[in-house]
């Protein structure tokens, strides 16, 4: 079992899902806990449960879509819990739409929320790392960032680039004592597959992992200092046979898409229809 006695931790999309569940295990690891969301009645609520773990756990309610605010989100957070030693980077939004659906304002969005707000962030906190030579850099990816699933390009594109940040900055800082971690969760038990405005997923929610899972896996790279781990771990065997052979993959995922596509409710297949409302998940 990880022990983060006398650690502080951070993490954004902290009212519910993965990261209601990844701040509540950081708390019972013994950590100081600082959580971010927008939804401040949910985040009451994750706040109130770690604190009854860690006391020293606090707050902030704040949108990462504004860029220009995360630097002094960073300040107050490293303040309050005398410096940052991990970072879980979970706040994002889905964006479930085929290519020729989507609109160039939803890809930006997408890759401002799940790509570029992580970013400032993580480099907003890692002076501090570097300068005390230890600390956690954790990214929640997704299997999307390496399988490529149909009707989720925008947002398997903002998690891929994630995951390629996390990749060359794992090697960056080697020797600084900072490690680097990224999460890839397939279906998890979350509010990203029930937010308006979006396409029913192709997948089937049956088999979707509780938040939990997510949460295990990101205490375990920390106490490991492995890289990369999926949730489920097979994914990781997926991943490996498209990258061994991408037209095959390719070719399957289409065949695969088009059954789907046929089992779905004709009037269940989303699309230019939609309620065009912008769900975030944190």
């Amino acid at each position: 079992m990880v022990t983060l006695a006398g650690r502080s931790a951070l993490v954004t999309g902290a009212s519910s899902g993965i990261g209601a569940a990844v701040a509540e295990a950081l708390a019972a690891a013994g950590a100081r806990v600082g959580l971010v969301a927008r939804r401040a009645d949910r985040l009451d609520r994750v706040l109130e449960r770690c604190r009854a773990h860690s006391p020293g756990s606090a707050a902030w309610t704040a949108d990462l879509a504004d860029l220009d605010g995360v630097a002094a989100l960073a300040d107050a957070a490293a303040e309050a819990l005398g410096g940052v030693d991990v970072l879980v980077n979970n706040a994002g939004m889905p964006k479930r739409r085929r290519v020729q659906d989507l609109s160039p304002a939803e890809a930006e969005e997408v890759m401002r929320i799940n790509y570029l707000s992580p970013i400032r962030l993580t480099l907003a906190l890692l002076p501090g790392m570097i300068a005390r030579g230890s600390g956690h850099l954790v990214a929640v990816g997704s299997v999307a960032a390496r399988l490529g699933p149909p009707h989720e390009g925008a947002y398997a594109a903002s998690k891929a680039a994630l995951t390629a940040f996390w990749e060359s900055m794992a090697v960056d800082l080697d020797g600084t004592g900072v490690r680097v971690h990224v999460v890839q969760p397939a279906l998890i038990d979350t509010g990203l597959f029930s937010v308006p405005g979006e396409e029913p997923p192709l997948s089937d929610l049956a088999d979707a992992l509780p938040p939990a899972e997510a949460a295990a896996a990101v205490l375990e790279v920390i106490g490991t200092g492995r890289f990369e781990r999926y949730v489920p771990e097979w994914f990781a065997e997926m991943a490996s046979g498209k990258a061994a052979d991408v037209e095959a993959f390719v070719a399957g995922v289409k065949e695969w898409t088009r059954g789907r596509l046929r089992e779905r409710p004709e009037d269940g297949g989303g699309g230019p229809d939609c309620p065009a409302r912008e769900p975030r998940i944190g």
